[in-house]
This record gives C-alpha cells, structure tokens and sequence, in this order.
C-alpha cells in the first residue's frame, strides 16, 4: 500500500508555498492541497463517551479536522465497547479508530488480529511524549497497537475543608499521619473519617493497588499484576494488613462495614460533600462531578490530597482509554498520530474533564489548579507511575461484580482479621482466570 507523506512533512511544504507571490496560481494550488492532506478523507472513531466528555472530544477532532481536511465521524460505543465492537468486526466493517477503556481489549482484539500495527509516525509520536511503560501497555505479543490518550488520576483522597476545620486536623502525607493523626482525630470528633463504597467493588481495588504500588513498589506491582508472583505472596499481606487499618475499625467508616457494604459509588461522593456525614472519600478525580453535583465548590469545600506514602514509592495510579487502528488506512493513521502529539494533547487539556498521561503536554494548558496539580503529580513520578491493576487483569478476576477480586475485598471489608484467608481465595480465582 502506498505509505502516506507524514502530515508534518505537508504543513511544512505548505508554509513554504504560502510565502509564494498571487501570480502563481499552480504554487498556490499545490499549497491549498498541501495545507489539507487528508482531503476528501473519511475517518470514523468509536469510544464510550456521552454527553460532555463527547463534546470535548469532538472538538480535538474539530481541530484535527481544520489541520487535516479529513472528515471525522464520531461513534459512541456505550459502557460495553466490548459489546458494541464485537459485531462490528465479525461483520467486517469496523470503525477506522477504537478507544478502548482497559488494556485487555487490546490484547483480546490483537488475539483476533483485528488491530493494525501503528506506523512509524505513530510511534516516534509515542517514543516522543511516553515513559517505555505506556509504550508496552498499548502492546500486545511484542507489537505496539495503541496509545493511552486520557487518563483517570486513581490516587487521591478528597476531604471535606469544613470537616477538617472544625476537627483542626490537615492534609496527611504519609499513611502513618492519615491512620494515626487525621483519621483518628476526626474520629474523636465524632465525624467518621471515611465514607467508603464498598457495594462498588473496584473502589476497594483502587485502595489495595495504591498501597501496593506503595510498599511493594513499581516492579512487583507489574509481577502482581501479570500474576507472574502469587497473591499468597508476603507483598500482599502487607497491603492487605495496612487496608484493615481502616476496615478493622468501625468508628473510622460512615456506618461501619455493614454501611460501607450497602453504599456504591457515588453515593460515598455524596455522604461526605451533600449530606456531610463524613470527611473524606477515596477516590478518582472524576469524584470532582459528584461533588459539584452535591453543591460543593471545588477548591473551596472540596479539596484533594494525594493518596500518602505508604511505603517507599509515592504512588500514583491511573485508569484510562487507549486508542487503536482497527482499519490499516492513511486517516486511521494520522488521527492516532495528532492524538499521541503534544499538540493534540494541548487542545484537549484546555477543556474541562481531562488529563493527559503524554509527559510533554504542560500542567499550565489545564484549566485550573485542580487538573495543574493532578497533571504536575503524573509528571512528577515519572516511571514510577502504573496503570490499574484490576483492569490489566481477566475480567472473571478483576472486573466482575460478586467474583474475584471485588468479592474477595468486599468480604475482607466485612472480616479484616482473615488476612491469610483472603490471600489464599485471591490466589485461587487468580490461578483459575489466569489459565483460561
């Protein structure tokens, strides 16, 4: 097939014709044509945004678009792209671009050999603006496919200002400060330190994996996460015992466990910034949503800490959508190319919702001080930072309600005291999900 002039390459042979004289029209020409090398091109890409999140999107591929000349069609896949991609291309007619929620679509779809590998461009766009760990997270059976292009920040605890006040207690920033200072203080206060949302079982994940990342550190959380090291191993008992730090005590979760149990996310949101019943919830920055929603003003009366040491890595843990070619098409190309750019990626930080895990998109394109600071702590960590790892797992172990590792946590939530036991449940669903 014939390989594409890169688009950079073009816009420069454009601003070149441009500085041509009017009595040139054939130089004039060559320059409009150049200016818009995608033409007449018609690129269809598919992701589960809805509502604001699709609007924001479709205006980077307003701006892709303008650059390019092609014409953009947006599809949105719902919650289940598994479910809207599937027939898709069993049918034979997929969308040129697909922005997959969890790593393990790109390995089930490289499976299929439904993914094209990125050209060249591509990838010197990714070796350009990305640590070698998000390389291999868009990389399946020793090919790169994807590229992550918006990141969830997983490693946060939100706090209510007024309940901090009125307790006299701070922002922690060790694990130690957070358990044996702010929370029990504001325990004694009678405010419970923690709303948590404990039906919803991938919360409880997000906890275990930011102290995991902080004990056990960068490399085993990879070997966990690959299940390359046992969930019986001395790693995880040392993540589960500082998790019950908190479970073990009935005073520090709004209505103990049995109440954390019965409450999903974002109901926790709402605990703590509506119905103030509580000072803190750990999670996500898309917690900033419900909390608006609760009346809250962010900034204001709710406020963010980073999730605290732990251990010896401070650790910062990010969910998010990876792009991928499922059409080996000129468009399908380009467009994964102006994603992965720090171009791409400035125009889409200006818009609210948003963060980019591409290291050279500067916090100062955010909107504000809350998406600056999350952006600053990606780039900060460095190589240091991971992926979720209940997304990187099986479904069957670290995705499904009521099995695995949600249930296993959920059921640790109601015993603390069964560390072993939890460990060696863990290990069994892990065994089994993993062989398959």
């Amino acid at each position: 097939m014939r390989k594409l002039t890169p688009v950079v390459a073009l816009l420069a042979l454009a601003a070149t014709a441009c500085g041509s004289s009017s009595d040139e029209p054939s130089q004039e020409s060559t320059s409009s044509a150049a200016a818009k090398p995608l033409a007449g091109v018609k690129i269809e890409v598919a992701a589960k945004w809805t509502g604001e999140e699709q609007a924001n999107f479709e205006q980077v591929l307003k701006a892709f678009e303008e650059k390019t000349g092609a014409t953009v069609t947006y599809a949105s896949t719902g919650e289940d792209t598994a479910a809207y991609l599937g027939p898709r291309i069993e049918a034979g007619t997929p969308p040129d671009v697909a922005i997959l929620p969890q790593p393990g679509l790109v390995q089930q779809y490289a499976d299929q050999n439904a993914l094209k590998p990125l050209s060249q461009e591509v990838l010197a766009q990714i070796d350009q603006n990305y640590t070698p760990y998000w390389k291999e997270l868009g990389s399946a059976n020793g090919q790169v496919y994807g590229v992550l292009v918006k990141a969830a920040h997983k490693s946060l605890i939100w706090y209510r200002q007024q309940a901090f006040d009125d307790a006299g207690v701070q922002p922690a920033a060790t694990w130690d400060e957070l358990i044996g200072t702010t929370a029990q203080t504001l325990a004694d206060s009678g405010t419970p330190p923690f709303a948590l949302c404990g039906a919803s079982g991938w919360t409880l994940t997000d906890l275990f994996e930011n102290i995991y990342l902080s004990t056990a550190g960068p490399e085993n959380y990879d070997k966990l996460s690959r299940h390359e090291i046992p969930w019986t191993d001395p790693t995880v008992t040392e993540a589960l015992e500082k998790m019950a730090q908190i479970f073990g005590k009935q005073e520090f979760m709004l209505g103990g466990s049995s109440g954390a149990l019965q409450t999903d996310f974002p109901t926790c949101v709402t605990q703590v910034f509506g119905q103030k019943k509580a000072a803190m919830v750990i999670e996500a920055d898309f917690v900033a949503a419900s909390a608006t929603e609760s009346g809250a003003k962010i900034g204001e009366d709710a406020k963010i800490m980073p999730f605290p040491k732990v251990g010896d890595t401070q650790p910062v843990v990010l969910g998010g959508d990876i792009a991928v070619a499922l059409k080996d098409t000129p468009g399908a190309m380009a467009l994964l190319e102006f994603l992965a750019s720090k171009e791409g990626g400035e125009i889409w930080a200006k818009l609210p919702g948003y963060l980019s895990p591409n290291r050279n998109v500067s916090p100062d394109n955010y909107p504000n001080e809350l998406t600056k600071q999350l952006a600053q702590t990606i780039i900060s960590a460095g190589e240091s930072v991971r992926y979720d790892m209940s997304d990187l797992a099986p479904s069957a172990f670290g995705g499904t309600d009521g099995k695995g590792e949600w249930k296993h946590l959920q059921d640790f939530l109601r015993d603390p005291s069964d560390v072993k036991g939890t460990q060696e449940k863990l290990e069994a669903d892990a065994a089994k999900a993993w062989k398959k």
